[in-house]
């Protein structure tokens, strides 16, 4: 009876007109930049992050979700259009998808996209309606050592399946920790690295952080190497499948969901690892693998059921823990934190609409995907044949306007510049900026945490390796390290996602 009774307060506040308008606003808005190449989810969310900051909490956030699937799906109509995937969970549906378009079925590779991207993100909502309120009755029980030892493990497992060296990818963390701890000590005030300058006592602006390091810092690295985009469609055509088509996808999408489903939880990045999973399953259980490159329907079905699957279920250790599974949800915290809510466990009891209203509207927003984005694919067309130059000055400028109409403060777009060249520079390094910006959410979370169990426990170490929970937690952020600098794995993470390069 609970459960229905918070389905139905989740249903009354993602239906209410506003959030309803604003969920649409958000669905289109992600889906419009995260059609464009080289974007992706969190540089779309990054740079759209200013514009929900004057609205209620839970408008903000309905529209923040929406942001993220529509750019998820975004990513997946230029991977089939013109084989440049939007992001790297696209990666593998540019494999067979551009094919399909190449040989005039780019609207059944459409059609199989939304509506396997719906069916798994509608299973994965209702996951994540079962699985939250228990992971939170659980989370409720942690104290202060608890909460250091999983931030500790979100931190450290996020880099298992980065890309990259696992050296560069500590590094960012620490670098981010360390940008986290500018400003005023929270427990007596003292300024710290402020370097003399009043704006920084209040710390680092996070928008200016994240539109630096992600929106900025991706799109002049996009304009360095900017490829020649031929638009293999002018017209889509016959945007729905045959009956051979929905018997070639049923399996392949069921696969993908269940997939997508456990490892979006992951931290890091499981939504990458379900796609390029499944794709590995779809082809290794099919009848006909030879087909698999030269546009198999199964390679588009399952991967895009396995990335919105886990895009879903990435929302379970946001809402219940408060710990991030990726840079999105990452992103999503300092949403949460911006306007005055603590993620985590409480959410669920101090914030039942909220927390019933995202679930719900998630629903809502996919089923708004598919009923909005088909009829419009003549309208991504013709966007993907605008050229960088033109657009991308035009999206900077709208996230400068959008960070600065929040506090009015020049020094928030010096910030920009600066974190965009530090972004642009890190990436020439080979450094992924993603670690960087999980250090910096969590980084006061970390330090706080800390804090509090040395004030409680007197300064005794040992309470993190005492309390079971927290010693538990410490060994399985040890054992993600160790797995990490393995040969077989460091191989393994190198060849999936050698293809996003």
């Amino acid at each position: 009876m609970d459960l229905v009774a918070n389905l139905a307060l989740g249903f009354q506040t993602a239906l209410d007109p506003i959030n309803l308008l604003y969920c649409f606003v958000g669905v289109l808005l992600g889906t419009l930049v995260g059609v464009l190449p080289g974007i992706g989810p969190t540089a779309t969310i990054a740079m759209l992050l200013p514009i929900t900051f004057a609205f209620a909490p839970v408008t903000a956030l309905i529209m923040l979700a929406g942001i993220y699937y529509g750019a998820q799906y975004g990513g997946s109509t230029t991977a089939i259009l013109i084989n440049l995937p939007g992001e790297s969970s696209s990666a593998v549906t540019a494999i067979d998808g551009y094919q399909m378009a190449k040989q005039g079925r780019a609207g059944p590779a459409l059609a199989t996209a939304a509506l396997g991207s719906f069916f798994a993100g509608t299973v994965a909502t209702f996951i994540l309606v079962l699985a939250a309120p228990p992971l939170a009755a659980v989370a409720l029980s942690f104290s202060a050592p608890e909460y250091f030892s999983l931030i500790i493990l979100g931190l450290l497992a996020s880099i298992a399946l980065a890309q990259g060296s696992v050296l560069k990818a500590l590094a960012m963390i620490v670098l981010g920790i360390l940008l986290g701890t500018v400003g005023q000590d929270g427990f007596d005030g003292t300024p710290r690295y402020s370097f003399g300058f009043p704006e920084l006592y209040a710390g680092i602006s996070f928008v200016s952080v994240a539109i630096g390091i992600f929106g900025v810092a991706e799109i002049l690295r996009n304009l360095e190497n900017e490829k020649t985009r031929d638009v293999m469609v002018k017209t889509v055509k016959n945007l729905w499948l045959t009956k051979a088509d929905f018997k070639a996808i049923i399996a392949p999408v069921l696969r993908g969901t269940a997939l997508g489903s456990i490892l979006g939880i992951l931290p890091g990045g499981g939504h990458v690892l379900a796609s390029f999973a499944s794709y590995a399953v779809e082809k290794r259980v099919s009848k006909h693998p030879e087909e698999f490159g030269k546009g198999a329907i199964a390679g588009v079905a399952g991967p895009e059921s396995a990335n919105n699957a886990a895009a879903q279920t990435s929302f379970i250790p946001l809402l219940t823990l408060g710990i991030p599974a990726h840079p999105v949800m990452a992103l999503m915290i300092g949403a949460f934190i911006t306007q005055g809510i603590t993620p985590g466990p409480n959410v669920i009891t101090d914030e039942p609409a909220l927390f019933w209203g995202i679930i719900v509207s998630m629903w809502v927003g996919n089923l708004m995907l598919v009923l909005l984005n088909l009829p419009l694919i003549g309208l991504w067309v013709k966007l993907l044949t605008i050229p960088y130059k033109v657009l991308f000055p035009a999206i900077i400028a709208f996230a400068c306007l959008g960070c600065y109409s929040i506090d009015q403060n020049p020094f928030d777009i010096y910030a920009i510049v600066f974190f965009g060249i530090v972004g642009y520079v890190l990436m020439k390094l080979g450094c992924e900026p993603a670690p960087l910006l999980l250090g910096f959410v969590l980084g006061p979370l970390l330090e706080d945490h800390f804090r509090r169990a040395m004030i409680r426990h007197r300064g005794d170490l040992m309470i993190f390796v005492e309390r079971p929970i927290s010693a538990a937690l410490l060994a399985l952020a040890v054992a993600a390290v160790v797995i990490a600098v393995l040969p077989q794995v460091r191989r393994k993470r190198q060849e999936v996602f050698v293809e996003d390069e």
